[in-house]
């Protein structure tokens, strides 16, 4: 079976389910694991997939999304090349296990699929007690941009016993202005900027925002970075996200 992984998350649901020698071709954000993707052709940004290098590389199934805006546009193309695709589009946490089973089912090993996403469930465990804190996570910069109710982050967060503020807003994602998050009074704040290496994320700048010097979390200094690809990749290194975020919330507590 050739198989080509239009994100980055896809990419790394087919690599942990076993099946990396599956891909053909790749996106060019898909960057993990290193060893899988390092020789793989890469067709071009998500926005910009070269569609006639995938047509040549004759896939029997392309993994898609809909996760950035625009993708639905890529779809469509695909589409109408006849090229076979699985669109994955998860809003909440269990999507996001539903999508690791699909996708392991297009695959033929539906196992492997059961077996993963229950690993992934686990390792995320509901945590009890203690105030919910409230936590900011910030996908972009300018305009601040957080997640809303359609979010996994949403269900992260409420595994991990905290709270997102704007859980209640129908949407997968919005900008806030500085007086919504002086509102809000997050406790925490977790910098993870779409399409940004982490080493270029800068918790720094927030805490120097004119406006901000209220809001608990950047009077306490609580203000800490995590990389896109833990938190903003709906598939299994979202665990690492989990985990680097209870680390942040545990030291709240201390």
């Amino acid at each position: 079976m050739r198989v080509i992984s239009h994100t980055a998350s896809n990419t790394e649901i087919v690599c942990a389910l076993g099946a990396g020698h599956l891909l053909v071709g790749i996106d060019a954000d898909s960057d993990f694991p290193v060893d899988v993707v390092r020789d793989l052709p890469k067709l071009g940004r998500d926005l910009q997939l070269d569609l006639a290098a995938v047509e040549a590389l004759r896939p029997d199934l392309v993994l898609t999304s809909l996760t950035v805006p625009g993708h639905e546009r890529i779809v469509e193309a695909l589409n109408q090349r006849g090229i076979p695709t699985l669109v994955a589009d998860p809003v909440s946490l269990e999507d996001v296990f539903d999508d690791v089973r699909r996708i392991a089912n297009a695959l033929g090993m539906p196992e492997a699929g059961a077996r993963l996403a229950a690993e992934m469930d686990a390792a995320m465990p509901q945590r009890v007690g203690g105030k919910a804190a409230r936590v900011l996570v910030e996908w972009w910069p300018k305009p601040v941009i957080v997640p809303g109710r359609d979010s996994w982050i949403t269900g992260l967060l409420q595994r991990l016993g905290a709270h997102n503020p704007w859980h209640d807003r129908p949407n997968k994602s919005q900008p806030v202005t500085p007086d919504e998050v002086v509102s809000a009074r997050p406790d925490l704040v977790i910098t993870s900027w779409c399409g940004v290496p982490e080493h270029q994320l800068r918790p720094a700048n927030v805490i120097r925002r004119e406006g901000w010097q209220t809001v608990p979390a950047v009077s306490r200094g609580a203000v800490h970075a995590i990389s896109e690809a833990y938190l903003g990749r709906p598939g299994p290194r979202l665990v690492e996200g989990y985990r680097q975020l209870a680390a942040h919330l545990d030291a709240l507590a201390d």
